[in-house]
């Protein structure tokens, strides 16, 4: 309701204005080019007006003082008539001598002092004007029509009154109107018409000073930011103005004050959407829908959402002017903010942008962020590339759908091609965190395809009596019902979300392969394909195997990456290559000889490789592995097992333990006196022709005084050939995976009546006993 002369009228009888508002339709099909545009043009209408306005008041005030120095000029030139000519020379021959000196000074300066208001109209008339009559000129100033000044009615704002000796005084003052007095106010002009004065009083002002002044600007913002945020989320179906408003605050133009009211405005705004938001994505209304009538309640919801999609949207183009601003260096007319705090506005843009992707995957415009932060995720500064991958990291790990996650692979695959494969490695280690476990195999595809067979009525009648097909009918219905009420997405179209992204994954791994062999991002491809190998499909087999053979053997690898493709190449013959007839041989030598050249200090992260490899190609494959090869990893683990880290040390026994539960001869290598044919060749690289029957575990019995107390028991339980029953088997926390084992004991507590001398290499592991004698040694040496 406003309030009228009679009362207040309601909104319904109130008159529209004529001006349409755009529609939310029309303003999405508006191109953001044009929207610049049209927000440039009135800014700059605005910045004309002003200027316009502040010259003619300059223009004004340089007249009113120059009135008060000039002389006054006649406003008109005049020709003299023949009478004035004749009057002139009758006054020049009256004797001047009767009047004295002063009356004539007098007289000369009233002539000259006299105005156009005291000239005589009748004798000073104009050239132009002696054909008209002098009635006329008295008609012309009548026929100009008055312009009577419009009052209009402003809303009053009531104060706080004040209380003086006479009584109370009520205060009030117009809206829009500053609350200055007017000789203030004429300081702000002068302010604004002169900002050298301005920064010139601010430059004399003591360090102290101004940063008081600065740190009083940026409270007053704060509560300011802070009302309108809190006014914003009590009400946000009427208070969608005020969102507006705090977002006109990301325009502050106070150098002083500007970024840090910036920051805070981003921030502020980007907890509101998060509040606000609603838990559905908001469409835009048909043509018919907007023409029907609908409740109070109704119009007031697609009111609030209307405006909520609007300024979201333009919140979202104000954060991705900022990183662009920030990324091709463009100077601003208003110089409010530097080029050094660029990059600082930029990264809270940024960390705005990755929040609402997270928060609000559901909402509108979720892709617009996506397009705007994968190129980020190469970005040369390490905080903003973090920033926006462990982004997209979360992204893909809490997508149950596969929605989200299909989106951002397809603009990452996009983004790899168009930079031709010049990306950081941490891009494609983003993909390992997606949550695909189940997809559309070729295989299953037949299977499932429903056979075509067509029965005649007969046929029904003989298999489905009348009632029976009745029921069936009726529990289709049902199914179909229960289906709409649940409103969950079916299994079929979440396997085909996740078919369709790893199909994306796959061509950006094999493109890189094929095109990039020797590039950065070969490591992650690797892993990636190691972590997805159980996912590729069979016609992919043969060609992928042949390019990780040849990368293998090129020895151009380093040692993850070689053990990255043996655990790629046999995830695929643990899983749908199990029907494909392929020994391969050449990866069982490459990870024998791989083995003793393994890191044995504090990064003994590849042994978490190993211990996968070793499970996919000795527990498996049990059946496709000879004896020979088995007790010659058996015994070369063994010897490993010496010189790495205790956590690494028990993840390697755990591993000859299944190894041994797989291959019950394996218990050859604990008897002495078992003999072959041929010697033990420690040094050769071919499992299968070592000879390791020849030889025994000794390695067991050093272990068996080894500092750590896990050690000691995995090789006491070795050595009595690994039993499962009685007193020599394991707990049953120590009997798990091996994987387990390794992560459970990665970081070993310090135990007590044990001590390790690091500085004798990892070979050497000495018990207390002789610890305190060897340190003296060393003191003494």
């Amino acid at each position: 309701v406003k309030p009228c002369d009679s009362g207040f009228l309601p909104l319904s009888l109130q008159p529209r204005s004529k001006k349409r508002r755009p529609t939310f339709r029309r303003l999405l099909k508006t191109s953001g080019v044009k929207l610049e545009n049209k927000l440039k043009n009135r800014q700059l209408k605005q910045q004309n007006v002003a200027k316009k306005q502040r010259k003619e008041q300059k223009r004004l005030r340089q007249a009113v003082k120059d009135a008060a120095i000039r002389t006054p000029r006649p406003l008109e030139t005049y020709r003299r008539r023949p009478e004035e000519e004749e009057d002139e020379d009758f006054l020049d021959s009256l004797p001047t001598d009767m009047m004295e000196d002063d009356d004539v000074q007098q007289m000369t300066a009233m002539a000259r002092q006299a105005s156009f208001i005291t000239r005589d109209l009748s004798s000073c008339g104009p050239v132009h004007g002696a054909k008209k009559r002098r009635s006329e000129v008295v008609q012309s100033y009548e026929k100009v029509p008055r312009k009577m000044v419009r009052t209009e009615e402003k809303e009053v704002i009531h104060l706080l009154p004040i209380k003086d000796k006479t009584g109370v005084i009520p205060q009030s003052v117009e809206r829009g109107t500053p609350l200055i007095d007017p000789e203030e106010e004429d300081k702000d002009d002068a302010a604004a018409e002169e900002p050298e004065e301005e920064n010139d009083s601010i430059a004399g002002l003591t360090a102290e000073q101004q940063k008081r002044l600065r740190a009083q600007k940026i409270n007053q913002k704060k509560l300011q930011i802070a009302s309108l945020g809190s006014t914003i989320i009590s009400d946000p179906f009427s208070n969608m103005k005020r969102l507006k408003e705090l977002r006109g605050m990301l325009m502050e133009s106070d150098p002083s004050v500007a970024v840090t009211i910036r920051k805070l405005v981003m921030v502020s705004l980007m907890e509101i959407f998060k509040d606000i938001a609603p838990t559905y994505r908001i469409r835009p209304l048909t043509p018919a829908e907007k023409a029907t009538k609908v409740k109070k309640e109704t119009q007031q919801l697609r009111e609030f959402e209307e405006g909520l999609v609007s300024q979201y949207k333009f919140y979202l183009e104000d954060l991705e002017q900022t990183i662009k601003d920030w990324k091709q260096k463009k100077k601003k007319r208003s110089q409010a903010v530097g080029f050094q705090s660029y990059r600082s506005l930029a990264e809270v843009a940024v960390r705005c942008l990755c929040e609402l992707l997270l928060a609000l995957p559901h909402f509108n415009f979720h892709n617009n962020i996506v397009v705007v932060l994968v190129p980020l995720m190469n970005d040369p500064v390490k905080k903003v590339s973090g920033m926006c991958c462990d982004a997209f990291r979360k992204l893909f790990q809490q997508d149950k759908l596969g929605g989200a996650s299909l989106a951002t692979v397809r603009v990452i695959s996009g983004l790899v091609k168009s930079l031709n494969y010049n990306v950081r490695p941490e891009v494609l280690r983003t993909l390992l965190s997606l949550r695909i476990k189940e997809v559309e195999m070729k295989k299953d595809i037949e299977d499932t395809a429903p056979k075509k067979k067509f029965m005649n009525n007969k046929e029904k009648k003989k298999n489905l009596s009348r009632m029976q097909r009745k029921w069936k009918k009726a529990e289709e219905k049902l199914e179909k019902e229960l289906l709409e009420a649940e409103a969950s997405e079916g299994r079929e179209k979440k396997v085909k979300l996740h078919t369709d992204t790893l199909n994306i994954v796959f061509l950006i791994y094999f493109r890189i392969l094929k095109k990039a062999e020797k590039s950065v991002l070969l490591p992650a491809v690797l892993e990636g394909l190691a972590n997805f190998a159980h996912l590729i499909n069979l016609e992919f087999f043969d060609d992928l195997l042949n390019v990780l053979q040849n990368l293998v053997q090129s020895d151009d690898l380093t040692n993850r990456e070689s053990l990255h493709c043996i655990q790629t190449v046999f995830t695929i013959l643990s899983g749908q290559g199990d029907v494909l007839n392929i020994d391969p041989l050449n990866f069982y030598s490459q990870l024998y000889k791989m083995l003793p050249r393994l890191h044995a200090g504090a990064p003994n992260d590849d042994i978490i490789i190993v211990l996968r490899c070793l499970d996919a190609m000795l527990t498996r494959r049990r059946k496709q592995v000879t004896l020979q090869r088995a007790m010659a990893f058996v015994k070369r683990l063994s010897m490993l097992s010496l010189h790495v880290l205790p956590n690494a040390s028990v993840g390697v026994l755990a591993a000859n333990r299944a190894t041994m539960h797989a291959f019950p001869k394996c218990d050859f290598l604990l008897d002495n006196e078992v003999q072959g044919s041929g010697f033990y060749l420690p040094e050769l690289d071919e499992p299968e022709h070592c000879n390791a029957q020849n030889t025994a575990l000794w390695e067991l019995h050093l272990l068996q005084r080894h500092y750590h107390p896990v050690v000691r028991q995995f090789a006491a339980h070795l050595c009595q050939g690994a039993p499962s029953e009685g007193s020599a088997a394991l707990r049953v926390e120590l009997s798990r995976r091996y994987e387990k084992v390794f992560w459970r004991y990665k970081h070993p507590k310090t135990v007590k009546g044990s001590f390790k001398i690091m500085c004798l290499g990892p070979f050497l592991h000495v018990h207390l006993k002789y610890a305190r004698s060897y340190v003296k040694y060393l003191r003494t040496d």
